[in-house]
């Protein structure tokens, strides 16, 4: 069993669910996060243009010194090791754009997993 976290852009949430609907890949959990990527904002770009230029797609205004985290959505799947490459696929058809901040997606190795209504364990439980 494997676990595929994948942080992509807020917008991107439906299309995906239902592009893994579309392939048998129902459960999953969404959690709305912040985080940044290695983009790195220079600040003397802004200072030139002033505050309330737009810089990359993103308002300089109120834009703070330092790490600037980003509203996203984490998806977390678990699945069959079998599963795995469709799912990834999907997920990288679906929210590739070509551009900075387009999500990330880990993929982990599960040991075990339970369900707690039935006692179900290991791939049954998924």
């Amino acid at each position: 069993m494997k676990e595929i976290i994948a942080v992509i852009r807020m917008n991107k949430v439906n299309t995906t669910k239902k592009a893994l609907a579309d392939i048998g890949i129902c459960g999953m959990h969404a959690m709305k996060v912040m985080g940044r990527g290695k983009m790195q904002v220079d600040f003397s770009i802004i200072n030139e243009l002033g505050t309330k230029e737009e810089i990359g797609g993103l308002l300089a205004e109120g834009l703070a010194q330092g790490a600037r985290l980003i509203p996203k959505r984490m998806l977390t799947i678990l699945v069959q090791d079998g599963d795995v490459e469709k799912v990834v696929n999907t997920i990288i058809k679906v929210n590739k754009e070509g551009h900075n901040g387009d999500g990330k997606i880990f993929v982990a190795p599960v040991l075990d997993a339970l369900r707690i209504r039935t006692g179900e364990q290991g791939e049954a439980a998924v």
